[in-house]
């Protein structure tokens, strides 16, 4: 037998039922050569990597929130959706044209560009799943087996829409991750309709930009998932931020109560709370306009938490003691909570507290001499 010199003259040796095939129809995307498949996720966990150098760390929080969505589907046999993953091939394989086939040897795997977290959420799970069937197995629970087995079933089954580059670099796969997780995104039909779907806070948001009067006056952009367009006063992503701010006292980041199980008259009550501060938000502060500093961004999560404050004083979030502190605001001024540059050159969540500490100083020095009973001001007419 000859010496093999290649890794080539190496994988051709390989026999042809080594081969692990992604059938797609071969096309051209941004000018390069891409197959678009669906794939079991069985199949996908014997033939993606992650590189460190394209890819970020995974981060905990936005893994944990994955497994819990994956979960609806296996705990809850709710019906769950992925975005489409995608890959980069690196020129690794062979695209059978007769078959409509691209063909890897089990050396060969396929890179994550957009997706990896996705992918970390089945991994994890999968993985306690197999643990859980080991302690069940050495303990001789078989009704448990039997329950593990469906899921690991129904997993590996699970359905993946992938796209693949064939023959991009690390560096065009930086670029690609880059512009994708960058650039706000529209939300298509499929995803709009499935927003019910969603946590605790994306639906409340939902459902009071849809319902709640005073937030005709605000504008939500309820399109766009990142961004907003032009002509609207808030971002969706915002007014989740000002309701976890209102109903926690936190940042997004640390939402406790941001979960998929809630009952609907939880989540009713928190609407009509939430529509009487943004109601006593318009009574009380300047017309709605970007150009206005309490308008925007940070002031509004700053807001939000010093009120969440305020209102939870009484032991749990208090109707009438909201109303009470809302009166402050025609009185507070807002164009000192910022020096100079600040607003624009300080990082975000020092901004947000700058901003936070300056309405709850105002309040602890002047609210016993600016509010009474009396309401000794005009506020605007009621819009709800």
């Amino acid at each position: 037998m000859d010496a093999i010199s290649s890794l080539s003259e190496l994988l051709a040796e390989q026999k042809p039922s080594s081969f692990v095939e992604i059938p797609g129809i071969l096309g051209q995307t941004f000018g390069q050569a891409t197959i678009a498949a669906t794939l079991p996720m069985s199949k996908l966990f014997s033939i993606y990597e992650v590189d460190l150098e394209v890819q970020r760390a995974i981060i905990p929080r936005n893994l944990s929130k994955l497994i819990d969505y994956v979960n609806l589907y296996l705990e809850d046999r709710q019906p769950i959706y992925f975005p489409g993953i995608i890959f980069s091939a690196r020129g690794a394989g062979h695209y059978d044209e007769d078959q409509q086939a691209l063909r890897l040897q089990p050396i060969e795997k396929l890179y994550v560009v957009d997706g990896q977290h996705r992918l970390a959420a089945f991994q994890r799970i999968m993985e306690t799943l197999q643990s859980q069937m080991a302690r069940a197995k050495d303990r001789r629970e078989y009704d448990k087996m039997e329950e593990i087995t469906e899921k690991l079933r129904r997993l590996y089954a699970f359905p993946i829409s992938t796209m693949t580059y064939l023959d991009i670099n690390a560096r065009q796969e930086r670029q690609l991750f880059s512009d994708i997780n960058k650039l706000p995104r529209k939300l298509g039909g499929n995803l709009a309709v499935l927003r019910d779907q969603r946590r605790f806070y994306h639906v409340a948001a939902t459902e009071l930009a849809a319902k709640a009067p005073a937030m005709q006056k605000l504008t939500v952009d309820m399109f766009s998932e990142r961004g907003k367009s032009p002509e609207y006063l808030f971002s969706y992503h915002l007014l989740i931020e000002i309701l976890i701010a209102l109903f926690e006292g936190r940042m997004k980041s640390a939402a406790r109560n941001n979960g998929y199980q809630y009952e609907d008259k939880e989540l009713q009550d928190l609407v009509s709370l939430a529509g009487t501060y943004f109601n006593g938000l318009l009574n009380y502060l300047p017309e709605p306009a970007k150009g206005e500093i309490v308008w925007s961004e940070n002031i509004q999560i700053a807001l939000a938490m010093f009120m969440h404050e305020e209102a939870t004083k009484p032991g749990k979030f208090n109707r009438y003691a909201l109303e009470h502190v809302l009166k402050i605001l025609p009185h507070v001024n807002w164009n000192n909570i910022y020096a100079g540059e600040e607003k624009d050159r300080l990082p975000r969540r020092t901004r947000i507290m700058k901003a936070y500490n300056h309405i709850k100083n105002f309040y602890q020095d002047q609210n016993a001499f600016l509010i009474s009973d009396a309401d000794s001001y005009n506020s605007k007419e009621d819009v709800s």
